[in-house]
């Protein structure tokens, strides 16, 4: 089976999201027909514990830190992958944004 559409899944700050719902929709991602900007939004708690090296945008060095995210669920072609988590990447605060990539299967693949 080939896939054609890659799954890309995110967390991000409330107060990051906008921008970053605008750059990976400006890379071509959630795209459906005459549709753009598609995506699914869910609010819940990231935990983290940075080391004593890391910058975090939010939350202590060295102290598990529960922080208020919004995760983003798209999805984009699979040859704007690289175009979109480059975009991501630069609108998001976190030093380590988690990125999941998982390719898509179309209902003629069953």
């Amino acid at each position: 089976m080939d896939f054609q559409q890659v799954y890309l899944v995110t967390t991000v700050p409330e107060s990051h999201l906008s921008a970053v719902l605008e750059a990976i929709a400006s890379a071509g991602a959630g795209i459906i027909g005459h549709y753009t900007h598609c995506s699914f939004s869910l609010a819940g708690t990231g935990r983290f514990k940075p080391d004593a090296d890391a910058q975090p945008a939010v939350g202590e060095r060295e102290q598990i830190n529960a922080e208020p995210e919004i995760r983003i669920e798209t999805f984009c072609p699979r040859e704007k992958v690289r175009a979109a988590t480059a975009a991501l990447r630069a609108a998001h605060p976190y030093e380590e944004p988690v990125i999941y990539l998982l390719p898509m299967l179309n209902e003629a693949d069953f």
